[in-house]
């Protein structure tokens, strides 16, 4: 294997354990937004006493379940988009044509990230009007994701092969 293989296959391990722990904190997020509006709800009609913090809690969880699961869909290639044009070409073509696709996703990822570090500078100091928490918590997760849609684009652009799954190659 060549250095650039070498690298493409270290690339593909730490995205694929990145990957990972997105996605056991999207689903940790999903369910204790769940039991925030579960309990939110519960005080509100059946106690007639609704918790300020529980709907605040559920929109910050809400934020990473979306921005984790969009970069999570980069890496995973579940994102929506249109193919008939790229399954029309032929297989060297089409990796090239996937290769150039998640290299634009990946520049995304670097604007989201840039922009949102910039956004987070503009906010930092600001609290939550219920928690009380620090707003960099809430505002830190667009540039996170951010490096995470760069991390995984950049990953499916190197891989051997393209991003090109077996099942789309034509005999």
């Amino acid at each position: 294997m060549n250095a650039q293989g070498r690298a493409a296959a270290l690339l593909g391990a730490a995205a694929r354990g990145v990957a990972w722990a997105t996605r056991a904190s999207i689903g940790l997020a999903a369910a204790l937004m769940l039991l925030a509006i579960a309990y939110q709800v519960l005080m509100r009609y059946v106690f007639g006493d609704t918790p300020s913090w529980s709907e605040e809690l559920a929109v910050l969880l809400f934020c990473w379940t979306v921005l984790g699961g969009l970069a999570l869909g980069v890496h995973e290639g579940y994102h929506v988009r249109l193919t008939v044009l790229v399954d029309a070409l032929p297989q060297a073509a089409r990796i090239w044509s996937e290769r150039a696709t998640d290299l634009v996703t990946a520049a995304f990822g670097v604007f989201l990230a840039w922009s949102g570090w910039r956004f987070l500078d503009i906010t930092s100091g600001s609290v939550s009007a219920a928690i009380g928490y620090p707003t960099e918590i809430l505002n830190v997760l667009a540039p996170v994701a951010g490096a995470l849609i760069a991390l995984f684009g950049l990953e499916r652009t190197l891989r051997p092969g393209g991003a090109v799954s077996k099942g789309q190659v034509a005999a």
